[in-house]
């Protein structure tokens, strides 16, 4: 049975390319572009693995990931994938609960690695 991946992010772009990438990879991709669908396709999804960005509209990624860290057994990995290349953005993300912290632009094959690691 393929993983389920969740990815978050408003930009449109960002969204289809992962979404090509992951399924040709045999993943099952759920994607929402601000974070109140976000939470409600991860609630209602259940994915092995959510991918956010954090400067979404409606609730941002930080808080996103508190919710889906929240939810359950904690068990979900999240990977922010954000512009956000402040030192404090980093910090408020893994006290948020992020698993990873990637920043755009980036290399492709750098993701999938942890996407790999964190779902095998």
């Amino acid at each position: 049975m393929s993983k389920k991946i969740l990815v978050v992010d408003d930009a449109l772009d960002i969204v289809k390319i992962l979404k090509i990438k992951l399924e040709q990879l045999d993943y099952k991709v759920v994607t929402a572009s601000d974070g109140d669908e976000g939470w409600e396709k991860f609630k209602s999804e259940k994915p092995d693995l959510a991918i956010l960005d954090i400067g979404l509209p409606k609730m941002d990624g930080d808080t996103l990931c508190e919710l889906i860290k929240g939810e359950g057994s904690h068990s979900t990995p999240v990977i922010m994938l954000t512009g956000k290349t402040l030192m404090g953005d980093m910090e408020d993300a893994f006290k948020a609960g992020a698993d990873v912290y990637i920043n755009k632009p980036y290399e492709m094959s750098h993701l999938l690695d942890h996407i790999k690691k964190l779902i095998s």
